[in-house]
């Protein structure tokens, strides 16, 4: 996924967006712009009172006097000590809370979008937004803002000053100001760019990595390291140069402040030994603007680094947002909370419906047929015949664009996402286990579903007994993706955690597709039983596993072909039978 970003400096409208999110905390930020307006008051103060005790205590030789300001002095350095801890800690812990909520955001809107973003967008891409690209928010509110409206004030503060002691030092301070503003001016310019090409480089880096790391099974198989670790060098290549183009600027820009700090203090000196010689200034005039111009120079420095950390702000918010402005999302505007109730399940209704996951290519097309309350339906046909797009669109994952679907007579799109999804339960040919215990994973991390409940569920699909022989138990803790199981194993987990939340409608999408024939028994037998009382939906390949079905629909190319139970196709020698001839034929 390639984003356009404006990479503006004070994008307005962003800014905007991102202080909505201040909001519940506008008291915590007042306290810190009170922290920063003390902090710019107090930045001037240090010199002035140097001076004076140069200037006045120093020469009359006033001993107490140069007592009282050296313990002033000391006393205002712990006062902006104590500010500065306290701001730092402040700023931080708002920055914080800010982005958490902001990342809270982000993940329930990725919760709540269709299906088919995620079949565009990949996997790694959306792990940097929400995590990289938000955690970079964070300097924003820390760093960003904040401290810019703070150095900007101090470099007020410290010209008032300034001008206040010396308005002729002060015009031969600003002498080299436009040497200064030039340099920072490139610096700005050519750092966008190389923060840009970082954010880039680091989001093609997760989604080159996620997608690998969960696939190393297939380039282990197809012996494919070295041309995996030749592309990942090329990423990672790619993203050493970004950060190095941004480091050389700094190694550039930073000396070069100095540089100019240096030629203005030489030219300070110069001229204000001289004034100092002719007594039109005291000494310590001259060492209070010597202190001055470190002061004056430092707020110029930090505000071009602020700025670029603003930048890759911007940068990273204009991301976001894009993800937040996603309006893909199915929308649940039903009113109906609860199915109607009926003893046997739960009756079917396709009428006429047709889908695409674009908008030229079909994979349904008037696709017709009911289930009643009760029956097994079971769809057959050659991979790509639209089976698995029947199962999406009942579960309402993606909208048909034309047709209706109805479950006991009642449109889905009246019913609640949560309530028609919570009727329908489904086991997939490719099971996802999360990475936690057993029983964490057959009730969804739900607390309040007791460990009776979960062994009634694991007992009714025969998973107790193997589970019951892995140490620990229902506690035992299947890793991610649930590696240290097998397929089979995977498979009755699967099914123990559909068959506790006790659904009306059973979805079998390959279900036995991928275990041995022990288990393949296992399963076999827990159907028979899992399945009376409930309207039931098998997609197999494997027709030995259908025969018992009430309904059998062919597919091919997203139409029906052919429909009724296995006797009867069998009778017509059409498609299913020259199906069943090829599996049987041994």
């Amino acid at each position: 996924m390639q984003d356009k970003v404006s990479g503006k400096v004070f994008d307005w409208v962003l800014i905007k967006r991102l202080s909505a999110y201040a909001k519940p905390y506008r008291a915590w930020f007042g306290l810190a712009l009170v922290f920063t307006l003390g902090l710019a008051a107090l930045s001037p103060v240090r010199p002035i009172l140097i001076q004076s005790l140069l200037d006045r205590q120093v020469v009359a030789g006033d001993i107490p006097g140069l007592r009282m300001m050296i313990l002033l002095i000391l006393g205002l350095l712990l006062l902006e000590v104590c500010i500065t801890y306290a701001n730092t800690l402040l700023t931080n812990w708002l920055g914080q809370s800010v982005i958490r909520d902001i990342r809270k955001q982000v993940f329930n809107h990725l919760m709540g979008l269709r299906l088919g973003y995620f079949d565009r967008t990949p996997v790694g891409t959306l792990q940097t937004r929400t995590v990289s690209d938000v955690e970079t928010l964070n300097d924003i509110f820390t760093t960003g803002l904040v401290h810019i409206l703070g150095e900007l004030l101090s470099l007020v503060a410290i010209m008032i000053a300034m001008f206040y002691v010396s308005w002729e030092l002060t015009l031969a301070v600003l002498l080299t100001m436009p040497l200064l503003i030039l340099t920072a001016y490139i610096f700005n310019k050519k750092v966008k760019v190389s923060f840009q090409q970082v954010r880039k480089a680091v989001s093609e880096m997760n989604a080159f990595l996620q997608e690998h790391i969960t696939g190393m099974q297939i380039v282990h198989i197809f012996n494919r390291e070295k041309e995996e670790k030749r592309r990942f060098e090329e990423i990672n290549h790619r993203h050493l140069v970004a950060h190095l183009d941004s480091t050389l600027y700094y190694s550039i820009f930073f000396p070069a402040v100095e540089i100019v700090t240096a030629l203005t203090t030489a030219l300070l000196v110069w001229y204000g030994s001289g004034r100092v010689m002719s007594h039109y200034i005291g000494f310590g005039e001259l060492v209070a603007f010597i202190m001055f111009t470190g002061m004056f120079f430092r707020p110029i420095r930090m505000l071009a680094d602020q700025v670029n950390v603003l930048q890759m702000g911007m940068v990273s918010a204009e991301r976001i947002f894009k993800i937040l402005d996603t309006q893909e999302i199915i929308p649940d505007e039903g009113a109906i909370a609860e199915i109607p109730s009926r003893d046997d399940g739960a009756g079917i209704t396709f009428q006429e419906v047709s889908f695409g996951y674009t908008d030229t290519d079909k994979v349904l097309r008037n696709i017709s047929f009911e289930v009643q309350p009760g029956e097994k339906l079971a769809l057959v046909g050659a991979t790509g015949s639209g089976k698995s797009t029947i199962i999406n669109l009942l579960s309402r994952f993606y909208e048909i664009q034309e047709g209706e679907i109805r479950i006991n007579g009642i449109s889905i799109k009246d019913f609640r996402l949560e309530t028609l999804r919570s009727q329908i339960g489904v086991v997939l040919q490719d099971v996802f286990l999360f990475s936690g215990t057993i029983r964490e994973n057959i009730t969804l991390f739900q607390p309040d579903i007791s460990q009776e409940r979960v062994e009634a569920a694991a007992r009714r699909v025969g998973a107790h007994d193997f589970i019951m022989q892995l140490p620990g138990g229902y506690d035992y803790d299947v890793r991610e993706r649930g590696a240290t199981l097998s397929l089979g194993q995977r498979q009755l987990v699967a099914f123990a955690r559909v068959m506790i939340y006790d659904p009306r409608i059973l979805v079998l999408d390959e279900a036995t597709a991928n275990i041995d024939s022990d288990s393949e028994e296992l399963i076999q037998n827990a159907i028979d039983t899992v399945m009376s009382g409930r309207t039931s939906i098998i997609i197999a390949h494997r027709l030995s596993t259908i025969q018992k079905a009430d309904q059998i629909l062919v597919l091919k190319k997203g139409e029906i072909i052919e429909s009724g139970d296995h006797q009867a196709l069998l009778a017509k020698q059409g498609a299913y039978y020259q199906l069943y001839e090829m599996q049987f034929a041994g």
